[in-house]
């Protein structure tokens, strides 16, 4: 049964609209969105399939979603802007805008090692209770007062959910003002894009509920496939004898390092008003396709940023042979993530076949990224948890390919085709 889709497709892209059609009804899509542009002109703004998983609610035009990790993107972009103003120094110490957190062997710390995930800060030194999460007080002092994790510069490892208690604090420290409330005065807002870091009371009727991803009887979703899905798992998590931070390194550590960044910070019920009204924003973006894409253009048209720094944030800020400590210890980073300044960068193709193509994505699927040698720009949201951007979730995978079969079409592409 064809899911009904609601929503615009330029001409040459009905390519992508079928693909959004199989994504329900051959890839266990519930409800979700696809947005896209080109030259800052919407050629895709599809959306369709359920916000809730009794079927009560349909996805709306205005439909908003946790869009977990892909809210990183939002967030390195405030630190860029106070790049481009003058205003941080991404080679200056922490400490120099946050001086608590020159403890623990903390005060040598660049600013840059935060964006690349290379502080060695991937969990407080000690687990906090459920709830702790939307306290910002009180997650950004025990970052403060935590010895990292391995020695910071050395290794790369994905900070999960401190990376945006650790940029924000930076961008609140410099700025004065939360960094939900610095990126709706300086982004969004004026762009009209819905995009938000801590939601508002007024639109929780607007967020569509996150499910879990589906599997035959009696199978464990992996990590990867489920993230930080479970509404509740997290929060019931016991601790019992945490462990510290290792002295030999993460690598060594006998727990699963995703895993022990959710028991150390759990993120509670994500269908929440507590979630949603928080700012957590490494995790709890809340979005539509059609304002993440908005976003994401105005960097694909170089109206944000300057060339300097767009160029600065798209390179690769660590060396291919060495590991991800976090997201696949051992597994050297050509087989991993490739991390720019606070953003993924386009090796497997997720973004199209521009290798100079970044953005983010987040557990479970959603992903978004520009493409500026192509001037094109693209966001999936969705509530159904899948794979995510690993490679083994194919929602937005096809999506991203009949983007750019249909753009091959209009003209020459930068960069090789690739089939998903």
């Amino acid at each position: 049964m064809t899911m009904r889709v609601h929503g615009t497709c330029a001409p040459g892209f009905e390519g992508l609209r079928k693909e959004f059609e199989r994504n329900f009804a051959e890839r266990d899509d519930l409800g979700a969105a696809v947005a896209a542009t080109v030259g800052g002109e919407v050629v895709v703004d599809l959306w369709g399939g359920d916000a809730d998983r009794t079927g009560t609610r349909p996805w709306e035009r205005d439909t908003l979603v946790n869009v977990y990790s892909t809210t990183k993107g939002m967030t390195a972009l405030c630190a860029h802007l106070l790049v481009e103003r003058g205003e941080l120094d991404l080679d200056a110490p922490v400490a120099r805008y946050w001086p608590e957190f020159a403890r623990e062997g903390k005060d040598d710390i660049p600013v840059r090692w935060l964006l690349s995930h290379r502080s060695g800060l991937i969990a407080p030194g000690e687990p906090m209770t459920p709830g702790a999460v939307y306290d910002w007080e009180k997650v950004t002092r025990a970052l403060a007062a935590t010895r990292p994790w391995w020695r910071p510069g050395t290794a790369q490892g994905y900070h999960a959910v401190t990376f945006g208690f650790l940029v924000g604090e930076v961008v609140r420290r410099v700025t004065g003002v939360s960094l939900g409330t610095f990126l709706h005065s300086e982004v969004t807002g004026p762009l009209g894009a819905d995009v938000h870091v801590g939601t508002p009371e007024s639109e929780h009727g607007r967020c569509a509920d996150m499910a879990p991803a589906v599997r035959a009887a009696g199978a464990s979703p992996s990590p990867r496939a489920s993230g930080a899905a479970s509404s509740s798992a997290t929060s019931r998590t016991v601790f019992g004898d945490a462990p510290k931070p290792p002295v030999g390194g993460l690598a060594d550590h006998p727990m699963a390092p995703v895993t022990l960044a959710l028991q150390y910070l759990p993120l509670g019920d994500v269908n929440s008003a507590a979630y949603r009204s928080a700012e957590i924003p490494a995790t709890n973006g809340h979005a539509t396709a059609r304002g993440l894409a908005a976003v994401y253009a105005e960097l694909a048209c170089g109206r944000l940023l300057s060339p300097g720094t767009l160029e600065r944030l798209r390179t690769r800020q660590s060396d291919g042979d060495e590991p991800d400590l976090v997201l696949r210890a051992g597994t050297p980073l050509a087989e991993t993530w490739p991390w720019g300044l606070g953003y993924m960068l386009n090796q497997f193709g997720q973004a199209g076949p521009n290798p100079r193509a970044f953005g983010h994505g987040g557990a479970g699927g959603s992903y978004a990224f520009a493409d500026p040698e192509n001037g094109v720009s693209y966001a999936y949201t969705m509530n159904r948890m899948g794979a995510g951007t690993s490679g083994e979730d194919l929602r937005s995978i096809h999506l991203v390919g009949a983007l750019y079969e249909g753009l091959a079409e209009l003209g020459p592409v930068q960069g090789p085709m690739m089939s998903p």
